[in-house]
């Protein structure tokens, strides 16, 4: 099963500083055929105006992982954690039993960004938040993973952790070239290109669709246009 959801379908917030789509259920949005995709609950597209954000607010039992499409999102949390993700890289805030933090664009220019919500496989545990830096250079042609609570992705790979059998990919793919995953039975795969046309085992999607994905067992991307790819794997 491969299901388009195109961009213009998506639920919409214009915020005046924030631009936000919804591809899933998510606050004054709500749609009973899309209140998630396996354990992934949220993947909001935002934008963000300049010299704004998001002021402190709670979180808990939620893994939230922020990947920067442009610009810089800054990070401060009550556990005493601050910093700024560019574009290109990826934070991860564990909310467990509960944490308060604030996101806010500090810089002359917007910021977009997706973040991503997945359900922990056990509520509770102390909150955490890192970052790093993901070159598009080295996920160049190949799905990277960076976040993951699959074993052996964090030794592998470098992934920042997170707490549910679930693993975050981002690819580079040059117009005409191809990247493949293989998806794991009774697995779930929703997959986002952040720019760029795409071809998903056949079928055409673009920029900022959303592609969910079950009960195949290989996914095969072509760039139509030079691609940059995001997907969320979970049961």
């Amino acid at each position: 099963m491969i299901d388009i959801r195109k961009f213009d379908t998506l639920g919409h917030a214009d915020h005046g500083w924030l631009d936000a789509r919804h591809h899933f259920s998510f606050a004054n949005y709500h749609d009973e055929d899309r209140m998630g995709w396996g354990a992934l609950r949220v993947w909001n597209d935002d934008a963000i105006a300049a010299q704004s954000g998001f002021p402190p607010h709670p979180h808990r039992d939620m893994e939230i992982i922020t990947y920067v499409r442009t610009g810089a999102i800054s990070h401060r949390d009550s556990m005493g954690n601050s910093g700024r993700t560019a574009a290109g890289d990826v934070q991860v805030m564990s909310a467990g039993t509960g944490v308060t933090h604030s996101e806010f664009n500090l810089e002359d220019e917007e910021t977009t960004l997706f973040q991503i919500w997945i359900i922990p496989d056990r509520p509770g545990g102390a909150p955490g938040w890192g970052q790093r830096e993901f070159p598009k250079a080295d996920r160049s042609g190949q799905f990277v993973t960076v976040a993951s609570g699959i074993e052996g992705d964090g030794e592998s790979f470098g992934a920042l952790p997170i707490r549910a059998d679930a693993r975050v990919a981002a690819a580079t793919v040059s117009a005409g070239d191809r990247v493949a995953y293989d998806l794991g039975a009774g697995r779930h795969a929703y997959l986002v290109a952040a720019k760029g046309r795409i071809r998903v085992n056949g079928t055409d999607a673009d920029p900022r669709d959303g592609i969910a994905i079950r009960d195949v067992a290989r996914i095969e991307v072509e760039a139509i246009d030079d691609a940059e790819l995001v997907l969320v794997d979970s049961l």
